[in-house]
């Protein structure tokens, strides 16, 4: 198994220079790139070329382009802009030569009909991974563990990119979704694992189901999750993706990012360890 930093982790106290010069000294091989914020960042001083060639000089490689963010029951203004915003995410992902793009679900106090979410998901998902397909580029539709979420179970998600049915989608299996919404270990148990493109490795405190937020999340092994149940599913069914660490936690934003990256990588690897092996 191979190790990947979501950039989320150290969102306010570093960069995606400083992201990518600590997880190489430290020995990680993928990198998230959050493009909402770090790349653009990034551009502003140098270019997608010099991003290009940091890869190829270096061990750390790109996993995925975090994320294209509510991309479905939009407007058909707001979809053109959601297909210009990933026809963009293409042409880098081309460049630095990413395998996946993940996709967030819309977030919103407005309810729409299960079914009204599932059609749109399912007919944007289809369109996307049409465009995406000669980039050889997979979407990882990754559904939030909260109530707002349009996706926020993994039965949910599963489900629609079984309707989906296509080979270049699949799903980001986030550990701290799974349980904020209570989502259940037998649809786990009966998944495809091929279809489960990305493990995001995290955890949480003991706050009741449904009321969790990404700033509830901990340092692995830390908090409440049963992640020796989860990877022990995963090891038995034969997941062979990388995992990645994704924290939002505000006081690990006030550490420095060397120690924050240091830690994820310690903690990760002493939870990954008991079911997993890292070359």
């Amino acid at each position: 198994m191979k190790l990947c930093f979501n950039e989320a982790t150290t969102l306010e106290n570093s960069n995606l220079a400083i992201d990518l010069e600590l997880c190489e000294r430290h020995g990680y091989d993928y990198i998230e790139i959050r493009t909402m914020d770090k790349l653009p960042e990034y551009l502003e001083q140098q270019s997608i070329e010099q991003l290009a060639a940091y890869f190829q000089e270096n061990h750390i490689k790109p996993l995925a382009l975090n994320a294209l963010v509510f991309f479905n029951n939009r407007t058909e203004e707001e979809y053109q802009e959601i297909l210009q915003e990933f026809e963009q995410m293409l042409t880098y992902a081309k460049a630095l030569d990413v395998p996946y793009i993940v996709a967030v679900p819309l977030v919103t106090k407005e309810k729409f009909l299960k079914k009204d979410i599932k059609a749109s998901s399912v007919a944007v998902l289809k369109e996307l991974a049409e465009k995406a397909e000669p980039y050889g580029v997979k979407l990882a539709l990754e559904f939030v563990g909260h109530p707002d979420c349009t996706v926020n179970t993994f039965e949910q998600a599963y489900d629609i990119i079984q309707a989906v049915d296509h080979p270049n989608v699949g799903l980001v299996f986030d550990c701290f979704h799974f349980h904020a919404m209570g989502s259940s270990f037998e649809s786990l148990e009966q998944a495809d694992v091929s279809k489960l493109f990305i493990l995001h490795l995290d955890d949480t405190e003991d706050f009741p189901i449904g009321s969790l937020v990404d700033e509830d999340r901990v340092w692995p092994g830390h908090g409440s999750i049963d992640l020796n149940r989860i990877l022990s599913i995963l090891r038995e069914k034969g997941y062979e993706g990388a995992v990645s660490v994704e924290l939002f936690r505000p006081e690990y934003y006030s550490m420095e990012p060397e120690e924050v990256i240091k830690k994820a990588k310690d903690t990760t690897l002493e939870v990954m360890n008991e079911h997993f092996s890292f070359a």
